[in-house]
C-alpha cells in the first residue's frame, strides 16, 4: 500500500507478518567509519522497538550473526520511532541532515531524497559479491531507486495489487473459489450474484476518501492500460477513455446492479471492517491486506483468497505497486557502502534470513505464506528458494494466492506528488458512487484541471 497512512499500516503489518519490524535500541546516530583496526562501522535505521519484544530480539540476533560472520564490520541500529513509517517525519530528517549511513525510505521518496542532495550513487558497488541475488530482484524495482540510470537504493520490500476475495460468499453465491475473475465483466458479473446474497452484503467494494480512493483509481487506470501522468510527469493523462472505464465500471456496478452496497466514501479501515465481517465480496487489493483482515479487523485467513488485478477484456495491462529501500548517505567510503550491502543483502534479500526466515517466523505465530514482499523476478533462483521455504512453513494456505502468483501483471509504479494527486482523485471516485447522475466527463475534467495546477506549482 502507497498512501502515507495506510502505507504505513501495511508495512507495520507485513513487517510484523515476516518476523521482523521498523524501529529500535540506539536513539542516536554516533556516526560511522573505519577504524583503525580495519573495522567499517555503518548506522542502520528502523530496528524494531523496544516494546516488539520478539521483533527486536530476532533484529539483534540477525544483526549478531551477521557481524559473527563478517567480523570486520560493525552494524549500529538506530531508532527514529514511527519516522520511518511518517513520510513527514522522514522528510524532516532528509532536510535537517541527520538521517543515518544507510537510511530506510518509499520508493516514492526517491526525488526528494535526490533534491535533499542527501544520496549516494551505489550504481558500480551492487554486485553479486555484496548483494549474492541481485541478479534474481525484480528490474522494476531497480528502476524505481534509479534515475539517469544510477541507482540510490537497494528494494526491500514490494507489494502490487490484486484482486481480494470471500471464499466463503464465493461459495454461496455458486461462484468457483479457485476460479476469480480475471476481467472488470467478469467482476460486475459475479458481484451481482454475491450481492443476491443479501444481509448487507457487497459484491465488490471500493474505497473514495483519505486518498484511497485516488490510490485506487490509479490502479484500476493501470488495469487499463492508462497512465496517471504524461511521461515527463507535467500534465495529467487520465481524463481520457481509459480513466471513462474506470468510472464507468463503477459506477455500473453501483447504480446499475446495486451491487456494491449502500455505504460509501469507505476509507481503509472503513472496507476491512465489512471485509472481517465478512460483508464484502471482493476488492482490490495487495496480499497483505488478507493480514490486515485478521489481525485487525478479525476476520479468518481461509476466507480469503487472492488473483490477479483484473483486466477490461482481458488479462490487466498494469498494476499498482510499490515498496520501500534503503538509500545511501552521501560522504560513505566504498568500504561502508559496500558493508552495507553486505548488511542488506542478508537481511532482507536471502531466503532463509532476516525478513525471510520463514523456519523462525513460524512458531513465533507470525503468518507466513503471504506472496510478499514480492522482491524477486518470477522464476528466478532465489524466487524459487524463497517460494520452497515459504511453502515448507506455511501456516497460511498457499493455495489461496496461486491464481495471483500464477499470472503475474506488470507492475507500475505511484505518479510523482502522489498523495496530492490522490486526494484531487477521490472527488472523482466518490462523485460516480455517490450520485447516480454523476457526469463521469465533468469530474474528469475537474480533476484533471487541479491536478495541472498542482503540477504547475511543483514545477
Amino acid at each position: 500500500m502507497s498512501v502515507p497512512q495506510y502505507r504505513r499500516v501495511a508495512a507495520m503489518a507485513l513487517a510484523a507478518g515476516l518476523g521482523l519490524g521498523l524501529t529500535a535500541c540506539s536513539t542516536k546516530s554516533d556516526g560511522g567509519g573505519t577504524t583503525a583496526a580495519g573495522t567499517v562501522t555503518i548506522t542502520v535505521d528502523c530496528q524494531p522497538v523496544g516494546s516488539q519484544k520478539e521483533l527486536l530480539e530476532n533484529w539483534n540476533d540477525d544483526v549478531a550473526e551477521f557481524q559473527r560472520q563478517n567480523p570486520d564490520i560493525v552494524v549500529k541500529s538506530v531508532s527514529v520511532g514511527e519516522q520511518c513509517n511518517n513520510p513527514p517525519d522522514f522528510t524532516a530528517r532528509l532536510a535537517g541532515g541527520t538521517v543515518t549511513d544507510v537510511f530506510y525510505g518509499y520508493m516514492t521518496d526517491l526525488q526528494q531524497v535526490l533534491d535533499s542532495g542527501q544520496a549516494m550513487d551505489i550504481t558500480e558497488l551492487v554486485t553479486k559479491e555484496t548483494v549474492p541475488t541481485w541478479d534474481s530482484v525484480d528490474p522494476a524495482l531497480k528502476e524505481a531507486f534509479s534515475d539517469g540510470g544510477k541507482l540510490y537504493a537497494v528494494p526491500v520490500k514490494n507489494y502490487s495489487m490484486g484482486l481480494v476475495y470471500n471464499k466463503v460468499l464465493f461459495q454461496q453465491a455458486g461462484l468457483d473459489v479457485n476460479n476469480p475473475p480475471r476481467t472488470w465483466p467478469e467482476v460486475r458479473a459475479a458481484a451481482k450474484k454475491i450481492a443476491a446474497l443479501g444481509n448487507g452484503i457487497a459484491g465488490y467494494a471500493e474505497y473514495s476518501a483519505g486518498n484511497t480512493g485516488g490510490w485506487h483509481f490509479t490502479s484500476l487506470l493501470y488495469s487499463q492500460g492508462g497512465q496517471i501522468l504524461t511521461p515527463d510527469g507535467k500534465k495529467a493523462d487520465f481524463n481520457n477513455a481509459l480513466g471513462r472505464q474506470v468510472l464507468q465500471n463503477l459506477k455500473d456496478m453501483r447504480y446499475g446492479d446495486n451491487s456494491m452496497g449502500a455505504r460509501q466514501l469507505l476509507q481503509w479501515g472503513d472496507l476491512l471492517t465489512n471485509a472481517g465481517a465478512g460483508k464484502v465480496g471482493m476488492f482490490v487489493g495487495a496480499p497483505d491486506a488478507t493480514q490486515a483482515i485478521v489481525s485487525q479487523f478479525q476476520g479468518k485467513f481461509q476466507d480469503w483468497a487472492m488473483g490477479p488485478l483484473p483486466g477490461q477484456d482481458g488479462q490487466a495491462l498494469g498494476t499498482l505497486g510499490g515498496g520501500e529501500g534503503y538509500f545511501f548517505k552521501k560522504g560513505l567510503t566504498p568500504e561502508q557502502v559496500e558493508a552495507g550491502l553486505k548488511w542488506i543483502a542478508y537481511q532482507k534479500l536471502t531466503p532463509g534470513k532476516g525478513q525471510f526466515d520463514y523456519v523462525r517466523a513460524k512458531p513465533q505465530n507470525y503468518p507466513v505464506g503471504l506472496p510478499q514482499p514480492l522482491l524477486f523476478s518470477n522464476g528466478s533462483d532465489a524466487q524459487k528458494q524463497e517460494l520452497a521455504l515459504r511453502k515448507a512453513n506455511a501456516n497460511v494456505d498457499t493455495a489461496n494466492f496461486a491464481a495471483f502468483e500464477a499470472s503475474p501483471v506488470p507492475i507500475k509504479g505511484e505518479p510523482r506528488n502522489a498523495q496530492a494527486i490522490y486526494a484531487v482523485l477521490d472527488a472523482a471516485m466518490s462523485g460516480v458512487l455517490t450520485n447516480p447522475n454523476a457526469n463521469i466527463d465533468a469530474l474528469l475534467k475537474t480533476a484533471e484541471g487541479k491536478v495541472n495546477q498542482l503540477l504547475a506549482t511543483q514545477s
